[in-house]
């Protein structure tokens, strides 16, 4: 069976529970995550981006991916990823919805071999958030919205000191969130009071 997301933005303002939940967001519990190091301080906000198949939107191709339930034989393309044991924190979709696969207590598998300011394996200390998008595709004027709220959140409740692209920690692999992702315009929107 397959899910599909509501097609709802989440309130203006979020709140982070002691376990890292965001009760606004959609729950989708994915299996692909794990404890984090003992006494390790989430510090690192990683944005990516992601598409099934790529440059295509909407359906449930990336909630059946990072719950193990993506069928190979559903897209050409998803042989070649249908065996990936991944995930992330959260994910933002075109229309602003949000969905939550881990808690931001546990470890998300979404940064791969990466390294951040002399650390390595950023998966210990960051959490991820994915955009339904492309690196090459304007990203929606909600999903800036969403994910500036979302940020805003976060840093409530854990000590983030920086935010960076998976490109950042992973230059040699990653490209997301890509060069249509508008940093300064984020920078803005996260500098914003919620009303």
């Amino acid at each position: 069976m397959t899910a599909v997301l509501a097609v709802t933005a989440p309130p203006l303002r979020l709140h982070v529970d002691r376990a890292g939940v965001v009760r606004a967001a959609a729950q989708v519990p994915s299996p692909n995550c794990d404890a984090r190091p003992a006494d390790t301080r989430i510090s690192l906000l990683v944005i990516h981006n992601i598409s099934l198949p790529p440059g295509q939107f909407g359906g449930p191709w990336i909630v059946e991916l990072f719950t193990n339930r993506l069928d190979p034989k559903a897209h050409p393309y998803f042989a070649s990823v249908a065996d990936l044991r991944v995930s992330a924190h959260f994910l933002i979709r075109r229309e602003g919805a949000l969905a939550q696969f881990v808690p931001c207590a546990l470890r998300a598998w979404h940064a791969g071999d990466s390294s951040w300011r002399a650390r390595r394996n950023c998966n210990d200390f960051s959490i991820g958030v994915e955009l339904e998008g492309t690196d090459d595709l304007p990203y929606e004027d909600i999903q800036y919205r969403t994910l500036a709220r979302l940020t805003r959140a976060l840093r409530r409740h854990y000590p983030l000191k920086d935010i960076a692209g998976h490109r950042d920690i992973a230059p040699e692999r990653k490209t997301d969130p890509g060069r249509a992702f508008d940093w300064p315009r984020f920078r803005k929107l996260i500098a914003q009071k919620a009303t």
